[in-house]
């Protein structure tokens, strides 16, 4: 359920995997995206599911209205209004509210000064990468009270760079707005490496304890991935302070 899990001086980062919950096929088993056709019953017990393993209370939890774009939209509990505001990042400086991340191959990006007692989220898909959602995520904390050198910043499973096949007009686009992520494809066609851009972005802010993870969701089979199955579940990433 919980695939990776890491705690810095009560900053707690987890990410899931797609299995301990109760979706059927093609969701199967623990689609976290509301979003996706999927029965809702099931993504509401596969959210508790999720929260409650990790010690969360689901009530407790704020989600986003993901639209692959850069706004970023700070919040001190859930939402109390409908529809969720179309938002890719959070920012909170709100203790034991966690912010949730949705994706299939996307860059989960979770984010925590432990010192200023901030955290943020941000969902970087290559449109989001392009317009800048992470550093703007960044920004937000940083008006919050949180400085760069210190945030922890860890990223989810994501589509590889040897998996993201693109056009080469595509790849030429992202490279020269960030040129970390400009990729080849295993078998040697252009790609793009969205999460080697993400890093970058990082750097330059100063975001120096970075961590990425190692699983490529379309190569692996304990993740959801878009590009592998289309009609698919969605995973998460959740950011919360003790």
């Amino acid at each position: 359920m919980i695939g990776r899990r890491d705690t810095v001086d009560g900053a707690h980062f987890a990410f899931t995997d797609r299995w301990g919950g109760v979706s059927a096929v093609p969701y199967e088993e623990l689609n976290l995206g509301g979003a996706v056709g999927d029965d809702p019953g099931a993504v509401r017990a596969n959210r508790e599911r999720a929260a409650e393993s990790l010690g969360l209370d689901p009530a407790r939890v704020v989600w986003m209205n993901q639209v692959h774009g850069n706004d970023v939209a700070e919040v001190d509990g859930p939402w109390t209004t409908e529809p969720v505001p179309a938002v890719d990042g959070l920012v909170t400086a709100t203790r034991s509210l966690a912010l949730a991340v949705l994706t299939a191959d996307c860059v989960p990006v979770l984010l925590a000064d432990p010192v200023a007692g901030v955290v943020g989220a941000a969902h970087a898909g290559r449109p989001g990468m392009v317009a800048q959602v992470v550093p703007a995520a960044v920004e937000a904390m940083a008006s919050l009270g949180a400085e760069p050198a210190r945030i922890v910043a860890r990223t989810g499973p994501a589509v590889c760079g040897r998996c993201y096949e693109v056009p080469e007009a595509m790849r030429a686009e992202v490279a020269a707005v960030e040129p970390a992520a400009h990729a080849e494809t295993s078998w040697g066609t252009p790609a793009l490496d969205v999460s080697a851009g993400v890093h970058a972005q990082l750097a330059r802010l100063g975001v120096r304890d970075r961590e990425r993870s190692p699983v490529c969701t379309r190569e692996s089979d304990d993740h959801f991935s878009y590009r592998r199955d289309r009609t698919t579940g969605r995973l998460a990433g959740y950011v919360w302070l003790d």
